[in-house]
């Protein structure tokens, strides 16, 4: 089954861009017109989001959002067979920060949250620095999905560590310099642990061990989001949110988080991913 899937894929992944981006608005109207893919949750979470949008400004988003959900899908698939060169062509960023954390011999944590195209640039930045590149993944259930996955990850360099054996998958990393990449905006899976924090005008848990484990061992933060910068073309940003954790007081990293991810959300609200059900647990 994996081969079957894997030789399929590659083989759209060899389509040139005009002809994915073709089939991305095939699939946008699939998904959007016929099948209405959580059309329910994705106006919710602009209505939470947005009460001073009027209703045809968050249809706009919407639409603007499901082409970008399938873009990001199928721009996936043509990473298969993209050469790095290709992707630096597309993608971009100033690793000046990274570099700089390499440079004085520090490792380091990257939070960012669900901006397209996310898989683009964990290749990118695994491309562009010297560190040891770690990505956090939940293992999908379906054996040859979940090996599909990896081997896309994993292609420029990615170490990846399963979630849910976070303590194990890291002890090969431990003396070594490195940059653990986490999607921070992820709902937390135990509550009773969650950090509960303004987010867009309501109450959301978000995850705090990232921060408690930045602190612990003094790991410097950095916040990335993704720009998109027009069809095909991203653009990574990097700003340091804490350069020494341990002088941070309790819950300071993680709520600089959340501000500076409401923020880019605000500027570029079509390229985050709204049918997350980020807004589903009431504290």
């Amino acid at each position: 089954m994996y081969y079957l899937l894997y030789g399929f894929l590659y083989l759209v992944s060899l389509l040139p861009f005009c002809i994915i981006y073709l089939l991305s608005d095939g699939a946008f109207f699939v998904v959007y017109r016929i099948i209405k893919y959580r059309r329910a949750i994705v106006t919710q979470n602009l209505d939470i989001a947005f009460p001073e949008k009027t209703t045809e400004e968050k249809k706009r988003i919407a639409k603007k959002f499901y082409h970008n959900l399938c873009d990001t899908f199928f721009e996936s698939i043509k990473l298969l067979s993209m050469s790095s060169k290709q992707l630096s062509k597309r993608f971009s960023a100033d690793y000046s920060l990274l570099h700089h954390i390499y440079n004085q011999g520090k490792s380091c944590q990257i939070h960012l949250g669900h901006n397209f195209n996310w898989e683009w640039g964990n290749a990118h930045i695994s491309l562009s620095t010297k560190f040891n590149f770690l990505g956090v993944y939940m293992p999908i259930e379906n054996k040859s999905i979940d090996r599909f996955f990896k081997k896309l990850r994993s292609k420029f360099g990615t170490h990846l560590l399963a979630a849910n054996n976070m303590r194990n998958a890291m002890l090969p990393y431990r003396d070594k310099q490195y940059t653990l990449a986490l999607i921070a905006d992820q709902n937390p899976s135990n509550l009773s642990k969650a950090y509960w924090v303004d987010f867009f005008g309501k109450q959301t848990p978000f995850l705090i061990v990232p921060e408690k484990n930045a602190r612990r061992i003094n790991l410097p933060v950095v916040f990335a989001t993704i720009k998109k910068i027009k069809r095909g073309y991203y653009q990574c940003i990097f700003k340091m949110l804490a350069e020494n954790p341990i002088d941070t007081k309790e819950t300071e990293i993680t709520t600089l988080f959340v501000r500076n991810t409401e923020k880019y959300i605000k500027n570029q609200p079509e390229n985050w991913l709204w049918s997350h059900r980020r807004w589903k647990h009431v504290k």
